[in-house]
């Protein structure tokens, strides 16, 4: 999953919308509308905020792999790419929730015996 080759991640969680030269200028998170706009007419929607605000290393994924390509125009491999990377997050999310309430278990049983 991480190298973003899964079957697991078809279909995307997210889509790409607007028309525009694709350009990456000002990144902008929009909460009610789930959206992640990077320029004015353009953005990526149907992003809950769990995924928008994930961290790895200190560092906000969906922010910093946008703000790494600032002033480039996104081709359709790097659009492809970064609503499989969002769906990528939102199954480590899930999946992270599965270990904690299994770890959760398991500290019980320990405390327990």
């Amino acid at each position: 999953m991480h190298l973003l080759k899964s079957t697991e991640l078809d279909p995307p969680l997210c889509k790409f919308q607007g028309k525009g030269d694709n350009r990456v200028e000002k990144i902008k998170y929009e909460e009610t509308e789930k959206r992640i706009y990077f320029n004015e007419k353009q953005y990526f929607e149907e992003i809950p905020q769990d995924i928008w605000q994930y961290q790895i290393g200190g560092y906000q994924v969906c922010r910093k792999w946008l703000k790494g390509r600032k002033d480039r125009c996104l081709s359709l491999e790097d659009i492809k790419h970064y609503c499989r990377m969002v769906t990528a997050l939102q199954k480590m999310i899930e999946i992270q929730k599965e270990i904690d309430n299994i770890y959760e278990k398991v500290e019980k049983n320990i405390i327990k015996a």
